[in-house]
């Protein structure tokens, strides 16, 4: 099984420093009049960010390095200035339990950079290298493409390929249930970002909507169709 777990609103919180980085990156580059005002950040790829961000303040799009590069530099100082990579409740505890399993892989699907998707999980305390398999968000045109980049992933790390109702997607937004449907992918809803709450993601008709991953017995039941043993 194949489990691919979002960052933002799901693993982590920062407190909204990957936005306040863009946009100090932005207008450091750019000048001070450039504003994000307006650009929908949850559940996008960083490129359609950028893009959006781009085409509102009239920038070249062509300058997409220098903003990423700007990007990385600006959440370093972030998280040096303020550790405010948090993981949220249960993370660390299902991730650990999934992690001893033999037959489960755990793999990354976000909009996230992968530079600045790793520093966000290292802030947190966890380390990235547990997330054999990584859909990032330069992997795609938009997050509807990522499920298929993480089965390659996995199909070239096991050997053998992975049927679709084998992996499971788990975020906090509308866009994350989506992804997960149309590539005939099992999903988890989890209320924990700032954008969605449970009435919204209901709406999406998840196979499972809880309101945080703190219920590692039931979330494991759920994924694994194996009753877990009471701990003592």
């Amino acid at each position: 099984m194949l489990i691919l777990f979002d960052i933002d609103g799901t693993l982590l919180l920062t407190q909204k420093a990957g936005i306040k980085a863009m946009q100090s990156a932005a207008k450091e580059l750019f000048g001070d009049h450039v504003t994000f005002e307006g650009v929908d950040f949850a559940g996008r790829l960083d490129p359609q960010i950028w893009a959006a961000a781009a085409q509102r303040n009239k920038i070249d799009p062509s300058e997409h390095d220098r903003f990423r590069d700007g990007y990385l530099k600006h959440l370093r100082q972030f998280f040096e200035a303020t550790p405010t990579s948090v993981l949220l409740p249960g993370v660390r505890e299902l991730v650990e339990a999934l992690q001893a399993r033999e037959d489960v892989t755990l793999g990354l699907l976000t909009g996230n950079y992968p530079e600045t998707g790793r520093l966000k999980i290292e802030q947190a305390g966890l380390d990235p290298e547990l997330f054999p398999v990584a859909a990032w968000g330069d992997d795609g045109q938009q997050r509807t493409d990522l499920p298929l980049v993480g089965m390659r992933q996995y199909a070239e790390l096991k050997g053998e390929p992975i049927p679709a109702d084998r992996v499971i997607i788990i975020g906090d937004t509308i866009h994350d249930v989506e992804c997960a449907k149309v590539n005939g992918c099992r999903s988890l809803a989890v209320a924990t970002g700032p954008a969605y709450s449970v009435d919204d993601l209901m709406v999406t008709e998840p196979d499972l909507l809880v309101k945080d991953l703190s219920e590692t017995d039931r979330i494991l039941e759920w994924m694994l169709n194996v009753k877990v043993p009471v701990s003592e």
